[in-house]
């Protein structure tokens, strides 16, 4: 009894070909203009071959408002690294733009840890600490703060490790 290799070969090469985009997770940045001069930035995780259990676009993280604003200078100039321009957006108007991986876990997880939070001072060494994180520390927390029973915990362990001054 003889095995063939080549179908396997074909196989792998074929793997090799596809594009690098079916593998990867597609995330996509929704932002909305409110009336005056207010931002609504939202993360959305879609469906894609690399999550076959995502069956529905999935809401990550959202922030407008007040804490948005503290750190908008931040987050827009984060956000012009990669072309998405957002200060010559029209009033009223909805825009979606595709983002990579590690910017996305990056911004939902500031947007989770920020949206119930009141003081600046927290917010802003709570924003430096996202912003420092790896991929993966990033990954971590906000597959934490998504999953578990009480993401609540989740976010108020992190906020305090953000936050503690003997750090």
């Amino acid at each position: 009894m003889t095995i063939s290799i080549s179908p396997l070969i074909q196989l792998a090469n074929h793997h090799d070909n596809l594009p690098n985009n079916l593998s990867k997770p597609h995330y996509q940045l929704q932002v909305e203009k409110l009336p005056g001069s207010d931002l609504s930035l939202e993360i959305w995780q879609l469906p894609a071959p690399a999550t076959p259990h995502l069956k529905h676009p999935r809401r990550i993280a959202g922030l407008k408002g007040r804490n948005l604003a503290l750190i908008e200078n931040r987050l827009l100039r984060q956000l012009k690294l990669i072309n998405i321009d957002l200060p010559n957006m029209q009033r009223g108007k909805k825009k979606e733009f595709e983002i990579d991986e590690e910017n996305a876990l990056r911004m939902g997880l500031m947007f989770r840890v920020l949206a119930p939070m009141r003081n600046r001072e927290n917010m802003c060494c709570c924003a430096e600490g996202v912003e420092a994180m790896g991929k993966e520390e990033a990954a971590y927390w906000l597959g934490m703060a998504m999953h578990r029973k009480n993401p609540r915990r989740v976010l108020m362990a992190l906020r305090c490790l953000l936050t503690d001054p003997n750090r």
